[in-house]
């Protein structure tokens, strides 16, 4: 008893090896369509592994994380200090990777001429400023601006509150239940502006992700503080978040708290390895342990 229950946190039996056993994975449902696609290579690769992927807003997956009910997940923020330190007092040391470089993507009907946003004006509608359509274009006869996220306890919401250091988003924000409702509403309304994990319209090679692009249109946005009429506007395309010029990225993290060598820390290394960093590069998101060629075509 004392063997099975030492260095193993609440008791748990260590009944699974870096390529053996059965865990479940909190991600944070931005990482979707990438985790599947991990998921599929390493029990193709790993026949008696099975990762079970939980899909959960981001505040829920952080709270089972830290309640022991997860003991591995993918998240697009680190742990606070006062987390870390509530872990480290119940013996626990997580074990942090960094995966991926991943961006946070506007998206508009696929109508709308207005496809190309100065930063400040992406502030200034977060910041309740800008409400509607024509003060960002005279021209335009959309009214009312609409912004939508998959869900207010997302990692999308946190991440433009902590942006821009908001207490509170303004009126215009409001929450579907998913990052697909989010394309779905955005399709069938012309004056919203949908805020999405780049991951669900990044890679033109997935069937979902290609689906999506048909149905919206990914808004480029200026670098902070360009203001001309020049100005080059960036989508967040993988070369444009490498290089710093798309102004909307994050951190992707694998986060573990087991306390010895299992099927967290195993999976966890496939992804940061070689083969996950791959399937991060095909998802359109930015590997982190592997460069991205940016590659210049003059006309």
């Amino acid at each position: 008893m004392f063997l099975v229950s030492c260095g193993s946190g609440a008791g748990v039996k260590d009944t699974d090896t870096p390529t053996l056993g059965h865990i479940k994975v909190g991600v944070e449902e931005s990482y979707r369509l990438m985790i599947e696609a991990e998921v599929y290579t390493f029990e193709t690769l790993y026949k008696y592994a099975k990762i079970e992927p939980v899909y959960l807003n981001e505040a829920d997956v952080i709270n089972d994380f830290m309640n022991d009910s997860l003991q591995l997940i993918v998240v697009g923020r680190n742990l606070t200090e006062n987390q870390v330190q509530y872990l480290k007092e119940r013996q626990y040391i997580p074990k942090v990777t960094k995966v991926a470089v991943d961006a946070v993507g506007l998206i508009v009907h696929k109508d709308n001429p207005d496809t190309n946003f100065f930063y400040q004006t992406i502030k200034d509608i977060f910041l309740g400023k800008v409400t509607k359509w024509n003060q960002i274009n005279p021209k335009s006869k959309l009214g009312s601006v609409q912004v939508v996220f998959d869900n207010f306890k997302s990692s999308n919401p946190r991440y433009f509150r902590e942006k821009f250091k908001l207490d509170s988003l303004p009126p215009v924000c409001f929450a579907a239940t998913s990052n697909q409702e989010v394309i779905n509403f955005v399709e069938t309304h012309p004056g919203a502006i949908g805020v999405i994990g780049v991951n669900w319209i990044s890679n033109k090679a997935d069937s979902l992700s290609n689906k999506f692009l048909q149905q919206i249109k990914v808004i480029g946005i200026a670098l902070e503080g360009d203001n001309d009429p020049g100005t080059k506007f960036y989508k967040p395309y993988q070369a444009y978040i490498a290089e710093g010029s798309y102004p909307f990225t994050r951190d992707v993290y694998c986060i573990n708290r087991q306390t010895y060598t299992g099927l967290a820390y195993g999976f966890s290394s496939f992804i940061a390895g070689e083969k996950g960093q791959l399937i991060v590069l095909h998802s359109g998101l930015v590997p982190a342990a592997m460069p991205v060629r940016i590659v210049e075509i003059k006309h």
